[in-house]
């Protein structure tokens, strides 16, 4: 739940792999706790940077009990070492099923229709992300080669506003 997530101070925590992101928003069971806030990175500060998201993509049918050995969870686990390390990771969240999701459309009357399922039918979603600060595209995509690698997953690079 949020609630075990919750941090309210700047204390480093253990990096996760895509199952225990999942772990942390109560799908499996997990030692390791993210933080649900969006911390305000020192890099930022120095210079002139760009976050970008950078998005797993998995298909509806995605199981990570069954698609996530130990290899993964250690490549992924090491991936996000190497981007603290770098001080480049902003955020990173592992998202529930899209089956799990809410759409919401405003209708002609203004109300707003609220129904269950994604957004887009599609065969494949968002399973996780990172949010990243780096320097340029190229630096982003660098790292979006790791996470393509390490998740054994596409992934989508794309700069915030």
């Amino acid at each position: 739940s949020a609630s075990r997530t919750a941090s309210t101070s700047r204390q480093r925590t253990r990096p996760l792999s895509i199952r225990s992101m999942q772990s942390n928003l109560g799908l499996m069971h997990s030692r390791a706790k993210v933080p649900n806030r969006w911390p305000h990175s020192s890099r930022n500060t120095e210079r002139n940077m760009t976050q970008y998201l950078v998005a797993i993509h998995h298909p509806d049918d995605y199981d990570p009990a069954v698609t996530e050995d130990e290899a993964m969870t250690r490549d992924i686990d090491a991936l996000n070492e190497q981007m603290e390390a770098a001080g480049i990771r902003i955020f990173v969240g592992g998202l529930r099923p899209a089956r799990d999701a809410k759409s919401m459309r405003r209708q002609t009357d203004g109300s707003v229709l609220v129904t269950d399922g994604p957004y887009l039918e599609t065969t494949e979603h968002v399973g996780g992300f990172w949010v990243l600060e780096a320097a340029d595209l190229d630096e982003a995509l660098t790292w979006g080669r790791k996470a393509a690698v390490a998740c054994r997953a596409p992934v989508e690079v794309r700069p915030f506003h």
